[in-house]
């Protein structure tokens, strides 16, 4: 039920709190877009190399790996055209299967991420530093029962497990 105060500028108390959400996720992206683009990275491309670097040395699958982000990317091939590109992983086909591309970090993969490491940080604290420990982890279980509902449980993101 929406209040009189609330009557008028939203049609439903949870469209308020999407709408809310879609802004607090704009504004904390725009400190994320800064940091990475002083590399020349978007987020998804760090949370790919973030991705394989819990694996490395061993290589991850293309599908595999496409599952795990964080966000959805619909043109996997070419976020990792880019990464091979700049020298950040490899791919190769499997002998035994040809189907299957497994994806590595290189050297100047882990470099970047070994780079990142601190900035990322101070990206976090930026975004989230003013909260409590107590009010972070709150944050933390309402955003997992607001996804539950709509997440594939057969293959989590390393944020649900």
């Amino acid at each position: 039920m929406l209040s009189p105060a609330q009557k008028g500028r939203f049609d439903s108390l949870e469209q308020e709190a999407f709408l809310n959400l879609w802004r607090t996720y704009d504004k904390l992206k725009e400190l994320e877009d800064a940091m990475f683009g002083s590399v020349d990275l978007s987020a998804q491309q760090y949370n790919t190399l973030r991705l394989l670097k819990v694996s490395h040395p061993t290589p991850m699958p293309t599908l595999s790996l496409g599952a795990r982000l964080i966000s959805r990317a619909p043109d996997m091939t070419r976020l990792l055209d880019k990464l091979e590109g700049r020298g950040f992983i490899q791919r190769a086909r499997r002998e035994d299967n040809r189907r299957v591309v497994d994806v590595s970090l290189t050297p100047a993969g882990l470099k970047i991420l070994e780079q990142l490491a601190e900035p990322v940080q101070k990206c976090h604290h930026q975004q989230l530093g003013h909260l409590t420990s107590a009010e972070l982890e709150t944050m933390i279980q309402l955003l997992k029962k607001v996804r539950a509902p709509h997440e594939n449980h057969d293959n989590l993101s390393i944020a649900d497990k």
